[in-house]
This record gives structure tokens, sequence and C-alpha cells, in this order.
């Protein structure tokens, strides 16, 4: 079997065309979209189009999915800071019912047996939250609770839209990346798995993609497509970031 994981989306639709396309070559058994599809410039479409696809897919939610389903039910998200709670409300009104039905019965994880290395467990953040923050820097005593007793060799995770390959006690982590919000180099990152591991990056035509977004009705659409798509933060300036965030976050 060989799968695909693809994560943290954003609503960017460029970067997820590149990467189906890419992913079509590469003729695989399953694709696992990891979460937080939403919030992004082009939600509506974004959904529509894993919708469809051509090969079997399977879901998880993240962070993002779960604001905006509180939204779509009338809800404030408390765990959204203030600052971002517009970008949660016009994503809620992008969508139409029949989304929010099919995203509230996705689950948090999911778990396949890969070929060449074996039990294979996919979340957003960790196994237990989908707001965890923890990067390859994090240190190992703060993550052990929360890996030690997987039943998994291998646990595949996103959120902090970052790439790494790192083991904790006797359980290996992979960081697929980010397709729509890299941090680090442009471009559209994603993970294949089976029978071995490969860390991918795909190119697309980034000032098209920038241009499509500062067209859309997004909140943010200039900055977004600046600071997201053109120039992305690096790696270190989100390190950095992430080592000062509590750790975890909105434990439950």
């Amino acid at each position: 079997m060989r799968v695909a994981a693809i994560y943290d989306i954003h609503g960017t639709l460029p970067a997820l065309e590149a990467v189906l396309q890419e992913i079509r070559q590469e003729k695989v058994d399953h694709i696992v979209v990891g979460g937080d599809i939403l919030p992004g410039p082009m939600p509506r479409e974004s959904l529509e189009r894993l919708r469809n696809l051509d090969a079997p897919a399977l879901f998880i939610y993240g962070n993002g999915e779960v604001a905006v389903l509180q939204q779509m039910a009338g809800t404030e998200p408390a765990a959204v800071p203030q600052a971002f709670r517009p970008i949660i409300r016009w994503t809620a009104q992008q969508l139409h019912p029949e989304h929010q039905q099919w995203l509230s019965t996705w689950p948090k994880t999911i778990t396949l047996e890969i070929a060449g290395l074996g039990s294979v467990l996919f979340c957003h953040a960790t196994p237990q939250n989908e707001n965890d923050i923890f990067t390859r820097l994090t240190p190992e005593h703060h993550l052990l609770p929360l890996f030690e007793d997987l039943h998994a060799a291998i646990v595949v995770c996103g959120h902090t839209h970052m790439q790494f390959d790192r083991t904790v006690g006797r359980t290996r982590i992979l960081n697929a990346g980010s397709v729509g919000m890299p941090f680090g180099e442009p471009g559209a990152h994603w993970l294949l798995l089976g029978p071995d591991i490969q860390f991918r990056h795909t190119r697309y035509d980034l000032a098209n993609a920038a241009e499509r977004i500062r067209s859309s009705t997004y909140p943010q659409a200039h900055d977004f497509a600046v600071r997201n798509i053109l120039n992305p933060p690096t790696e270190q300036q989100m390190l950095e970031v992430f080592t000062r965030a509590e750790f975890p976050a909105n434990p439950k």
C-alpha cells in the first residue's frame, strides 16, 4: 500500500491542485487528508476538490475544522485568538450545510497498516489533541507521555507546518509539513509512505497562485498571498515562535 499524506491545505487551492496532480502520477492507494483544509482563501473550492477525488481518501479533522464547525453552529470558537475570528467567520459563511455535515463526520485519528512500515497512526497535532504544539526541537520528556503507549510504529502529524522526522521513545514521528501554508521553502509540502518514507516538495506557479488569492474575498487576501505563498516565514523564525508557545495547548 502506498499512501499520500497531505496536511494543512488552508484553502490554498492552487497548491492543492499541484499536489494532487503529482500524487496522481504516483498511483497511490489512499490519500490521507490530515486536517486544516480550513480556514483559508478558497475553502469551499478546496473542499469540493477533495470531495471529488479520483482516489480513495480518508479525512481527519484539525483545529481549523473544529473552529469553523463551532462558528457554523453559532458559537464563537474560544480557542481562536480575537484577531483571527473574522477569518473563521468568513470561512463559515462560504460553506453550505452539506459541508458542515461532512466535516462533522471526520474522526480525530486514523490508523493504517502500510507495507514496509507497519502500523501508522495519522493525527493532526498529537493523538490526544488537535491543538498541541511541538516541533523537532521540543524536549523528548514533554512528548513521552503522549506517544509512549501507542500501538503504532509511526505517527504522522502536521499542525506546525514544518516537516521533520524524529523518534520519541519507541515511536517514530513524521510531520508531513503544509500544502498551503509552508514555513520555510515556498511551495507545497507533503508525505509519501510505503514501502519507504519520502518527504515531498511540489513546486507550482506561486505568482499565479498569489494573484488568484488576491482576487478572492478572503479578509486578508493580500497578506496571505505575500506572507504565506510568495515569501513564507523561515523555519528558524517559526521554531522561535513555537518554542515560546505553551505545551501542551488546550489539553483535553
